[in-house]
């Protein structure tokens, strides 16, 4: 089911609030993805292909040390298939808005700041 507008806007509205104000949270979370390795997961694919021929040629043969030397090559070959990608920079990832948000960080204080200031400022005046 398909969000509404209203919704649509408020979930905007809510993302641009935070790359604004917890942009080292973003950073830490989301500030790196990896793009797939194309040629890293067919090259491991290819090799997975030979360590599975290796090991059927170790059973149709009977040589346990052929089998194990296809297993490993097999294994090899998934590893290279699942090998996480490039990484990319977080300048490239992060919006620019999240970017001038975080170099704005420490000419003025964040809206948590800002509230707990007034916060302490109220309960001042009570007391």
């Amino acid at each position: 089911m398909p969000l509404s507008e209203h919704e649509q806007r408020l979930l905007e509205e809510m993302e641009r609030s935070l790359y604004q104000n917890d942009a080292d949270f973003v950073a830490k979370v989301g500030g790196k993805r990896a793009r797939p390795a194309y040629r890293s997961i067919v090259l491991g694919v290819l090799i997975a292909v030979v360590g599975v021929a290796v090991l059927v040629t170790g059973v149709f043969v009977q040589q346990p040390i052929v089998g194990i030397l296809g297993f490993v090559v097999m294994f090899a070959g998934v590893l290279v298939a699942i090998a996480p990608g490039k990484r990319v920079s977080l300048d490239d990832a992060t919006p620019t808005s999240a970017r001038t948000a975080k170099a704005a960080r420490g000419r003025q204080a964040g809206f948590m700041d800002r509230m707990n200031d007034r916060w302490d400022k109220r309960q001042d005046g009570e007391h």
